[in-house]
């Protein structure tokens, strides 16, 4: 049995001038994302993790609408990978997502998207790609975009997008 990743084997901060900026880093993942890619997504209201979702769904060919499931959980999106769109906001505790079957094997298969992922914290996959957003206080378009990789798989990843310049 191998022993939890607790590390991150790789973190790095990019800025986003523009939510298009944003849309590209989630385009960029999407893109290059493996099964069981787990990107965890963390920041107030307005961060951006919406956009980044969105940028992850045309990354994977996803067609449709991409929005927040806020109220209904989860959102399943067809593409070259299933695009599983969590949102975390509304949950009381982790075992709620448990329970709601969010945190299932079948992400194994896809590439799960975890809105307001602190709220499951200590209940995430070890292996994962934490993306904590923040917004400028003085520019509203602005944010940081603060990224640690736990896990050779997720390291690579963004190894990969980092490469690229995306």
């Amino acid at each position: 049995m191998s022993s939890p990743v607790t590390v991150p084997s790789a973190q790095g901060t990019r800025i986003s001038l523009a939510a298009e900026e944003t849309r590209a880093f989630g385009r960029a993942l999407g893109a290059r994302a493996q099964p069981g890619t787990l990107l965890a997504l963390i920041g107030p209201l307005g961060a951006g993790k919406t956009q980044l979702a969105k940028g992850v769904a045309d990354g994977l060919g996803v067609r449709g609408v991409v929005n927040s499931p806020t109220y209904v959980l989860m959102n399943e999106h067809p593409g070259r990978l299933v695009l599983f769109h969590v949102d975390a906001y509304r949950l009381a505790d982790p075992e709620e997502a448990l329970a709601a079957g969010l945190l299932d094997d079948r992400l194994v298969e896809g590439l799960a998207v975890i809105e307001w992922a602190d709220r499951l914290a200590g209940w995430l996959p070890d292996e994962r790609l934490e993306i904590v957003l923040v917004p400028d206080a003085t520019d509203a378009e602005q944010r940081t975009i603060e990224w640690r990789a736990y896990g050779a798989t997720h390291a690579d990843l963004v190894s990969r997008v980092e490469a690229a310049g995306s």
